[in-house]
């Protein structure tokens, strides 16, 4: 299941409605558009300043009217308004403007205001491979150096996102540089123990966990078989899980520009899914990020 087998899924009628945090980018606003245009989401709603959200749709090219423009003097406040939207029900999705990616997290994670969820905040890039088929590479932007209970906590947020847009049952690899487990490597004794709960089925709905793999053996099944190395999920993976945030970075910008791979990014472990751009990402990926949050809300609801 690829990208456009997702969009099959959710159809043409979606319910979602998605809060824009500081929507002053063209580039952003067109992608929101387009978003509306193939029936990703119902409405959207825009935080900022109006007059610089409608020079933003000019430049864009497309009619400010198609969105829902809140008032907003500053980022902060940009942030704040979008959650709160989201908070009391009016969006069901929140997406990432021209703002620090700090300042909208403090907004979510407000403990008043805000729309914490009742896991740790985990980063998901969802990358479609050269089968088109999605695979799931986490985590590559949130958690820097996660211990075992955080690692736990952002491989069930894994599991958890990939059941919700289909992806029943998903095989996870849990990275390391090697195979065998090593007192003197962290992260493989981690995977290891991670992989003997996911055996004793300690993660729900379902997955199949398996690790340490280095990334040849998880990514080829020819390669695992090459070094002997008889695992479940080789070849087959549906969710990626890296040690820590530097080798998941890396992976996730070479999937992207070296391979040249389509990929969207969210954050899970919300209230709702978020939508997390970067100004390098292209128009095609802010849209599937879109897709995919849309999908996630529609199957967590």
């Amino acid at each position: 299941m690829g990208f456009a087998k997702l969009r099959n899924r959710l159809g043409k009628t979606s319910q979602m409605s998605l809060a824009v945090a500081w929507g002053t980018d063209a580039a952003v606003l067109l992608a929101c558009s387009r978003a509306l245009e193939e029936g990703f989401v119902r409405n959207v709603a825009v935080t900022g300043p109006e007059d610089v959200i409608k020079a933003a749709c000019r430049q864009a090219g497309i009619e400010p009217s198609l969105f829902t423009i809140v008032s907003a003097a500053s980022p902060e406040e940009g942030a704040a308004k979008a959650v709160e939207l989201v908070r009391v029900g009016q969006c069901n999705l929140l997406m990432k403007g021209m703002l620090n990616t700090a300042v909208l997290l403090r907004a979510v994670l407000n403990k008043e205001r805000g729309i914490r969820g009742s896991s740790l905040l985990s980063h998901i890039a969802i990358v479609e491979m050269p089968d088109k088929r999605l695979a799931l590479l986490t985590d590559a932007a949130m958690n820097i150096r996660p211990d075992l209970e955080q690692k736990v906590a952002i491989v069930q947020n894994a599991i958890d996102f990939a059941w919700s847009i289909g992806l029943e049952t998903p095989k996870v690899a849990l990275l390391a540089a090697v195979e065998t487990v090593n007192p003197k490597m962290p992260e493989t004794v981690d995977a290891a123990a991670i992989a003997q709960m996911g055996a004793r089925g300690q993660f729900r709905p379902g997955a199949i966990i398996d690790g340490p793999l280095a990334f040849d053996n998880a990514y080829s099944k020819e390669a695992a078989e090459h070094k002997g190395i008889n695992s479940p999920v080789a070849g087959e993976v549906d969710i990626f899980v890296v040690p820590e945030i530097t080798a998941g970075n890396i992976l996730y910008k070479a999937f992207t520009y070296a391979a040249g791979f389509p990929t969207a990014g969210v954050v899970v472990g919300a209230q709702c899914p978020i939508v997390l751009t970067s100004r390098s990402d292209s128009e095609e990926s802010k849209l599937n990020a879109i897709l995919v949050a849309a999908c996630a809300g529609k199957g967590s609801a």
